[in-house]
């Protein structure tokens, strides 16, 4: 809710620093909020969400997302993927190319030799037409055209972010094709629990805890070698509770490729399609909790590796691993890798996936 007396968010941000013009459409800024004071601000380039306020254990309220305070920086900021509506693919395509039907098709190697996150100008860097149904629902569209980023086929989007009594953020995505195509769609909210500061702590201190019993071993550019590899005796086995940086420099070739954790993880599912618990992840000093549910049969950890230190809203930095990613979706090079569940959606079918992220406190 906006404060009628300063035209502020309860996470502070000015909703006309983002007003602007993006490839001709106009950007704004969207608020959620619910009756105990949760707020989800969204901006509707990238369908990029700049801060989620949620309070600790003793009510007070602070943004556990990492984010910009205006729609420059959004737009021009030095991390693109800031909590940003991440598609056509999710993570990384090896060599950027893939077939389809016997047909190859070349993508952007956005980051060479690979496709990450769909390409320069993926689903992060598009402005989506967005319709606020209600005080804590917003509904975000967006078609993809034929040949965008090298993809095939014109890709229909509809997106649902909610924020729920419950204090969840709920996202529930549709697609649709008119051909072959590669969908494989998530969120990259960069999470803090502890919130942003001046300085904004490490991760390190988090517990963590992952419903999987297999992760995906990487190479030297991060492309899954192929097989899924058993967590145990590993510092990838978060199984039960640990702290996030117990082992996160662990001599171990895996950490070693990912500068951290930045891998993939298979998740315990009952069924295809099952929206079960993925994560646990609680900040032990202010009690704040983030529980993660999807139906997709994956999710990256990634603990902000590559973070630089930037400077994002009220002049609060982003040091490295000041941040932690749960980005839920199908694995990385799916489409080169057909032991993996596949990306390929056709003409007929729909495309339908819902993550949760769910905000609770310990006493």
């Amino acid at each position: 809710m906006i404060d009628p007396k300063t035209g502020l968010t309860a996470s502070g941000l000015d909703p006309k620093r983002f007003e602007s013009i993006v490839d001709g459409k106009p950007t704004a800024l969207y608020v959620l909020s619910n009756g105990s004071g949760a707020e989800i601000c969204v901006t509707n380039y990238g369908a990029i969400v700049p801060s989620i306020m949620m309070p600790d254990r003793n009510g007070k309220l602070a943004n556990v997302v990492l984010g910009m305070e205006d729609i420059d920086g959004v737009v021009n900021g030095p991390e693109p993927f800031l909590g940003a509506t991440i598609g056509r693919y999710g993570n990384r395509i090896g060599g950027a190319k893939f077939s389809i039907d016997d047909i190859e098709y070349i993508v952007t190697a956005s980051q060479a030799p690979n496709c990450l996150h769909g390409g320069k100008k993926g689903f992060h860097a598009c402005m989506w037409d967005a319709e606020q149904t209600d005080g804590q629902t917003l509904v975000l569209r967006y078609t993809s055209r034929d040949g965008e980023e090298g993809f095939p086929g014109n890709l229909s989007v509809t997106m649902t972010y909610t924020l729920t009594d419950d204090n969840e953020f709920r996202i529930d995505y549709v697609a649709t094709t008119d051909r072959p195509t590669l969908c494989n769609l998530t969120n990259h909210a960069f999470f803090n629990l502890a919130g942003i500061a001046p300085v904004t702590s490490s991760i390190e201190d988090h517990v963590l805890t992952i419903m999987a019993d297999h992760y995906l071993p990487i190479d030297a550019v991060s492309i899954p070698f192929g097989e899924k590899a058993a967590v145990e005796g590993t510092p990838f086995d978060f199984r039960t509770p640990h702290l996030v940086g117990e082992r996160i420099e662990a001599d171990h070739e895996q950490i070693r490729n990912g500068s951290g954790y930045d891998h993939s993880y298979a998740l315990r599912k009952a069924y295809d399609g099952e929206l079960s618990l993925a994560a646990i992840c609680e900040d032990p000093q202010s009690g704040r909790c983030l529980t993660v549910y999807t139906t997709e049969p994956g999710m990256q950890l990634y603990t902000g590796n590559w973070l630089s230190g930037f400077e994002g809203q009220h002049k609060c930095t982003y040091p490295r691993r000041s941040a932690i990613c749960f980005e839920a979706q199908h694995h990385p090079d799916a489409p080169n890798k057909p032991q993996f569940e596949s990306t390929i959606l056709r003409p007929g079918e729909t495309y339908k996936q819902t993550t949760v992220y769910a905000f609770s406190v310990k006493k």
